[in-house]
């Protein structure tokens, strides 16, 4: 079709250049996970009458991190109070289990429990509760004997701590149904269509060598978050180091739980422990491992290897492991260790009574989560970090939760950054 010569699709224009599209949109969102998707809802909701699209690298929704993460709903009680992550993750946890009721989509109303393996870590178990309450969040101490009438085989020392909130989904189908959704309110989703570099002004080109302008353009990629970020100017002083994630499946005769079993975390840093999860299905598995990965979609073999992307990757998780920041160097020489199936089970083993340590004998699909690093202070971002100006926007720390937290962010993206800049 030459140029100039225009098609009006889903009530849109469309200019063909050489073969290529050129479109314009009132907003661009780059990254179709749940947290491109959410925004793009927000803003379909705020603003009924704009153009909005996504742009989806993959060929579907729930490629990456929105279809690989744990598919728990958390109640928010890790954080404190004053931060984002508290807020966000209350308020997500209510948003998104409405979301599932109204929408007909599974949910298991599993709960959860923190438990002690000794008396060291009361301390913690208690200022877990303390923040959960300050965040408003339905959490409560419980003694062993009604832990006890909970789950029978779970194991605690003295004291546990119980969330009656917490619940597990299926994250690939929730997103799934927002995408349809979108389609529904008249969001364009254009698939297969990566981002491949900025161009004059607030203009993209794709992969596909299409054209994509927008009054506003929203970086929400997710793994390449930062890299988008830095063609607009931002993400300066920031980096992502990927981490891998796998959790170990249980198909032994007896499922040893029914419900989420955590143990005390080190407050210090951003993972959780190696815990038992029971999935929308019933299912059960332990996990996940947070190991280095060398290139950001290092999920299996050599799949989407690349080249330079693992130069530079490796090249900070050897400054990091040398200088041992926040403890990489332990963290790193810990996670390899649970690549060994029978050592991976025996750090659940601890939480429970008794379990088969055999019926551990399948690993789940990789997951990789995008940690931002500051790479003046090598310190880890433990909270959502958002960059932008009156043409651009940058998500660069969807930090975990971030599936649980996805619907109030995305207000919150609209509030300060849309309707402010």
């Amino acid at each position: 079709m030459p140029y100039g010569q225009k098609k009006i699709i889903s009530g849109r224009a469309k200019t063909y250049l050489n073969g290529n599209i050129f479109m314009h949109f009132d907003y661009l969102i780059i990254g179709g996970g749940i947290v491109g998707l959410a925004i793009a809802r927000e803003l379909r909701t705020r603003f009924p009458g704009s153009g909005i699209a996504v742009l989806e690298k993959e060929y579907d929704v729930a490629y990456h991190g929105s279809g690989r993460n744990s598919g728990v709903l958390h109640a928010g009680f890790y954080y404190s109070a004053d931060t984002l992550k508290a807020k966000f993750t209350r308020d997500g946890n209510r948003q998104l289990r409405e979301y599932c009721y109204a929408n007909n989509l599974k949910i298991n109303e599993c709960k959860k429990v923190v438990v002690a393996k000794d008396e060291s870590e009361l301390p913690a178990l208690f200022e877990l509760e303390k923040r959960g309450k300050a965040n408003g969040v339905e959490v409560r101490i419980i003694e062993e004997k009604e832990l006890y009438e909970i789950d029978p085989n779970v194991k605690t020392f003295k004291y546990a701590l119980y969330s009656p909130t917490t619940a597990t989904v299926d994250p690939s189908e929730i997103t799934r149904a927002i995408k349809n959704e979108l389609r529904a309110m008249r969001v364009e989703i254009f698939f297969g269509e990566g981002y491949k570099s900025r161009l004059e002004g607030n203009s993209i080109k794709t992969t596909k060598g299409n054209i994509f302008t927008a009054s506003k353009i929203i970086n929400a990629a997710g793994l390449y978050a930062d890299k988008v970020a830095r063609d607009f100017g931002y993400s300066k002083k920031y980096t992502i180091i990927p981490l891998k994630g796998i959790f170990l499946k249980y198909h032994g005769n007896e499922i040893p739980v029914t419900i989420n079993v955590y143990p005390v975390p080190n407050l210090k840093n951003p993972w959780l422990g190696v815990h038992f999860t029971v999935a929308v299905d019933g299912s059960v598995k332990i996990g996940p491992t947070s190991t280095p990965a060398f290139w950001r979609e290092n999920y299996q073999g050599f799949d989407r290897f690349r080249f330079g992307e693992m130069m530079g990757i490796l090249s900070w998780e050897a400054l990091l492991f040398l200088t041992n920041s926040f403890g990489f160097r332990n963290i790193a020489l810990e996670e390899i260790k649970k690549y060994k199936r029978s050592y991976f089970a025996s750090l659940a083993k601890v939480l429970v009574r008794k379990i088969d340590v055999k019926g551990f004998t399948e690993w789940g699909k990789p997951g990789i989560r995008a940690q931002l690093l500051n790479k003046q202070t090598r310190e880890l971002i433990m909270d959502f970090v958002v960059e932008g100006d009156n043409d651009s926007i940058h998500v660069l720390n969807a930090v975990s939760p971030a599936f649980t937290c996805c619907f109030p962010f995305a207000a919150w993206v609209v509030d300060n950054y849309v309707l402010k800049t």
